[in-house]
């Protein structure tokens, strides 16, 4: 289904043609992982883009000139699309070990796949959202005043945060997480030391929580002492490092009046039929449990109390 001129669907199919191999790789980290392997095995390898053009090449490639017309190669794809053509060559590896060598450069040649493929469609959902995110913006009230983000924070505001499930909703990526993060007992602070420090209590963990997120994850204070996180397509076990960090983080935080501390749940959409709204709601649920554990740890009022 198309959202705006293009939809998300076709963009992907068609713009992986516009992708080089810098743009979706560390080269230099991908050239220090062959020179390692060429070392270990003698296998050599030579890496080029789809037309051609050479990339990259260890070990001994003297008089080879790549025809990726005649001799593609094995072809790296990524969304079904040629982005690169690998060759390589078993000339210095001794013969009883070279299936075991093939089969490390098939790993390696698979694992980049992977890799590639999660970065591109990680670029691709974050220029689509943004141009989706104008065509929203026009309808909201936020869009005619040009308040965008929450003032204390700078997040994203409820309302333009609510713009993002929608749009994301609408791209159909999966899996996507929903992280619910509350502040525990911000109340406490309200009432004992007024509004300044309560403020600076929420400041001070929406700095902590923009720290430890990525670039890509989309972040709102979506109520007082409420912030939602969505994190897209999170790597295995990425939603619980970002959530651990976080709270570490806030419980290692040292001041005179305020003592962050947060409870946090996170619940993963992996069905493009489910809402993040509904998503959303699940994480809040698992906050809540996680809430009840944490005020009846030891030391927890202590802290709070500053005792």
């Amino acid at each position: 289904m198309a959202y705006g001129s293009i939809s998300l669907e076709k963009r992907i199919k068609d713009n992986i043609r516009n992708y080089k191999l810098e743009t979706l790789f560390d080269i230099e980290i991908l050239l220090e992982l062959l020179k390692s392997v060429n070392k270990l095995t003698g296998v050599s390898v030579m890496m080029t883009e789809r037309h051609g053009e050479k990339a990259i090449a260890v070990g001994d490639w003297t008089g080879f000139a790549p025809d990726v017309e005649k001799d593609p190669g094995i072809k790296l794809r990524i969304c079904d699309r040629t982005v690169a053509h690998v060759y390589v060559k078993y000339d210095a590896v001794e013969y009883d070990r070279i299936p075991q060598v093939r089969s490390i450069v098939e790993r390696i040649i698979d694992s980049y796949e992977k890799l590639g493929e999660k970065s591109y469609m990680t670029r691709e959902l974050e220029i689509y959202t943004d141009e989706l995110e104008e065509k929203l913006e026009k309808e909201s009230y936020q869009a005619k005043t040009g308040e965008k983000n929450d003032e204390l924070t700078d997040m994203l505001n409820h309302t333009y945060f609510e713009n993002r499930l929608k749009i994301i909703d609408r791209s159909q990526v999966v899996p996507v997480a929903g992280v619910c993060i509350n502040i525990n007992d911000w109340k406490y602070v309200n009432d004992n030391f007024g509004d300044d420090e309560s403020d600076r209590l929420i400041a001070t963990v929406a700095g902590i929580i923009r720290d430890k997120a990525k670039p890509d994850y989309v972040i709102g204070r979506v109520d007082g002492d409420v912030f939602n996180v969505i994190i897209p397509m999170p790597a295995e076990g990425e939603c619980e490092g970002f959530c651990e960090a976080v709270q570490t983080e806030c419980d290692a935080y040292e001041d005179s009046h305020i003592a962050p501390s947060v409870a946090v749940g996170y619940a993963l959409k992996e069905n493009v039929e489910t809402s993040l709204a509904d998503i959303l709601s699940d994480a809040e649920y698992a906050m809540f449990e996680n809430k009840i554990e944490i005020k009846n740890s030891p030391g927890y009022y202590e802290r709070l109390h500053k005792k």
